[in-house]
């Protein structure tokens, strides 16, 4: 088809930025996962080509081995290694999926591979690094301490530092999802989100490179920003914020190497905000029954925000992973459904007589309405001797039952406020 299309070296807006893939390499990191890792398959939703009037496609790389699309340029890097280096051993940090593509990277080359790891990191994601074979090491407040303590440790134990992003091979892993989304489908436009680049510039250089047409749009949190500002300035500067729950796109500055494949490739870069990010994430789970991280959905979040056009064309979404902490995602679900009035909290101070709760629950109940969470609380200050506080969390089918709720309450002549 178009594979042989390549382009040895590329020359961008300056003499001193100077990229080095070639579609060789697209290829040769084809052959080195092939078998190794999923083919991840392409999914056509009709609920979201309904809503923004397109055609759009998920690209599920939260289905590939360790829940996303990093284990790929972590066995293309491994697989360069020398000799030396396996014998030696790798060292990397992080506190999410680069973590465990490395570990995977390391059993199945026989690599023994420590990451470094910040204190607060979740227990569910060491226990995954540690599944994978790697051996976990908590030190550091931050990911920057961590990282500061990964590259000592590697100079100290003759180690071999694994970028997480910053790296060709590494990019060379991660164009091997842009390949496949061309060779599948062909696309106007790819939406791919961006943390430190890594996943961007690998797709965007495979796609570019098959066809040139093909329109590569990055999404960011507006709280974790550094490639957009970076691109605005043209120099790498920081974010301004870290404040995210997209906490696997929360890197504080690009890479040199990934800012300059961003630069050439990729024509324009949105940002989304934190809550469009999880209701896109709900709407994920809700509609095609797929569980993606923070990061994974903000390329939804964006059509949902209508920051890019594409209206008549066909579309494919990157879903990069699907590791997200469980505690997170309940939150996420419980605002949604806030969100879309199909979780009311109702707050009641009854006289505490025996019977009363029996009738709000039959009140409740009458309109098809289901009680989400109860809570019974007589200690606090404004609760009057002889009186309850009850607070009741209510699961309705939609917005226009509301109303049928409160008709119903409303018969029972109990005093109560809805709770924001």
């Amino acid at each position: 088809m178009r594979n042989n299309i390549a382009i040895k070296r590329i020359f961008i807006h300056d003499s001193n930025d100077i990229l080095m893939l070639s579609f060789d390499d697209v290829l040769e990191a084809e052959n080195i996962i092939r078998d190794k890792l999923h083919r991840t398959p392409i999914f056509h939703s009709e609920t979201f080509s309904d809503m923004f009037n397109a055609d759009v496609y998920f690209k599920m790389e939260t289905f590939q081995k360790t829940g996303s699309f990093k284990t790929r340029g972590a066995l293309v890097k491994f697989a360069s290694l020398t000799h030396e280096e396996k014998k030696n051993g790798v060292i990397t940090a992080s506190a999410g999926n680069h973590a465990q593509g490395v570990a995977y990277a390391g059993h199945y080359y026989n690599v023994d591979a420590k990451i470094v790891m910040p204190e607060a990191t979740t227990p569910a994601k060491i226990n995954a690094v540690e599944y994978y074979g790697g051996h976990a090491i908590l030190h550091g407040k931050s990911y920057d301490e961590a990282h500061d303590y990964a590259v000592k440790l590697g100079k100290k134990e003759k180690r071999t530092f694994i970028e997480a992003y910053n790296d060709e091979r590494v990019i060379a892993g991660q164009s091997t999802i842009g390949k496949e989304i061309m060779d599948d489908l062909n696309p106007d436009i790819i939406v791919v989100p961006i943390g430190g680049g890594g996943l961007i510039s690998g797709v965007a250089f495979a796609a570019k490179n098959m066809d040139n047409n093909v329109k590569i749009i990055g999404v960011e949190s507006e709280k974790a920003n550094s490639m957009d500002l970076s691109i605005r300035e043209n120099r790498i500067v920081p974010y301004t914020s870290n404040d995210t729950i997209a906490d696997g796109m929360a890197v504080k500055y690009p890479g040199d190497i990934t800012f300059s494949y961003v630069k050439k490739y990729v024509d324009n870069i949105v940002t989304v905000s934190d809550e469009n990010i999880a209701y896109a994430l709900f709407k994920i789970l809700e509609r095609e029954k797929v569980l993606v991280e923070p990061s994974g959905a903000t390329g939804l979040a964006a059509l949902m925000e209508n920051k890019i056009d594409v209206k008549n064309k066909k579309v494919v979404i990157v879903l990069s992973g699907g590791n997200i902490n469980f505690l997170l995602l309940s939150n996420i679900i419980y605002k949604s459904l806030e969100r879309e009035d199909k979780l009311i909290r109702i707050q009641f101070k009854l006289p505490d007589h025996p019977g009363i709760m029996v009738k709000i629950v039959n009140a409740i109940s009458s309109v098809g309405a289901n009680i989400y969470h109860a809570e019974v609380d007589n200690l606090k200050k404004d609760t009057e001797i002889g009186y309850q506080n009850l607070l009741f969390t209510i699961n309705i089918v939609d917005k226009e039952r509301i109303n049928d709720l409160l008709n119903s309450i409303n018969k029972l002549g109990y005093k109560y406020s809805i709770i924001d």
